[in-house]
């Protein structure tokens, strides 16, 4: 059996204050460094032992994962970081308060660019100084692969590769492997592991510093999945994550 622990990053300064993060690069607020320790020592207590580890190159689930090793006394682990792990781009919503933007274009809009499988935000311009073009740490990777908006179908497709050739080929060497990434990349994985319907995503939601394990056969295909952690506090949580977006 093989064991795949997802964690979203500890609450953001960007989540406490309900913006539209995305691409930028974000960093922990004292409630999320929490977080992360408190997801570390709960892995630890219930016996996990991740033996590699791979994240995005965003701040908040950098430094969540080095916080989570850290509780587990585990600080020595392989890390592999990848663009492809990155939140969804949220093109010109990244900044806005989400009340604010539901209060300007509606509930229902404001959840499709959210939520819905197939809809992207309104882009950046080119030339804004927020695109990826412009950040040295994409600066390796073709220019056009960069995106200025994305749905949550676009960032499956540029996780897919790296799900299925790096995270899922590390199973050939390891029996349990953590990825701290973020809401939308990691429903990705969800939605791709357990093949999810599109209407099923959207209503799914991941709260943050919360592991949540998947078991897998030998053969990588989908066995079950839990929420590790006080089921009370866990609801409340998804619950908190569903209504980012609403009056």
């Amino acid at each position: 059996m093989k064991q795949l622990i997802l964690v979203r990053h500890g609450e953001s300064q960007w989540n406490k204050l309900n913006l539209f993060t995305g691409w930028t690069d974000v960093d922990l607020s004292e409630k999320g460094i929490q977080e992360a320790f408190n997801a570390g020592k709960t892995l630890k207590e219930n016996g996990y032992e991740p033996q590699m580890c791979y994240t995005s190159y965003l701040k908040r689930a950098i430094k969540t994962l080095n916080n989570i090793l850290d509780a587990m006394n585990l600080d020595y682990l392989p890390v592999e970081k990848s663009w492809r792990l990155n939140e969804k781009h949220y093109g010109a919503l990244q900044g806005l308060n989400k009340k604010e933007t539901v209060d300007k274009y509606g509930e229902e809009q404001v959840l499709l660019w959210r939520r819905a499988f197939n809809v992207q935000s309104p882009p950046l311009d080119k030339n804004d100084k927020r695109s990826p073009l412009f950040d040295k740490r994409y600066s390796s990777i073709d220019p056009n692969q960069l995106p200025l908006t994305e749905s949550l179908q676009d960032c499956i497709n540029r996780l897919l590769p790296y799900l299925r050739d790096e995270i899922f080929s590390s199973f050939k060497l390891f029996d349990q492997v953590l990825v701290v990434a973020h809401g939308n990349s990691l429903r990705g994985i969800v939605k791709t592991i357990k093949n999810m319907s599109e209407e099923d995503i959207i209503a799914f939601n991941i709260p943050t510093g919360i592991p949540y394990v998947f078991e897998l056969n030998d053969n990588l295909e989908y066995v079950n999945d839990k929420f590790i952690g006080d089921e009370k506090t866990i609801k409340e949580l998804m619950e908190a994550v569903a209504k980012q977006g609403k009056k």
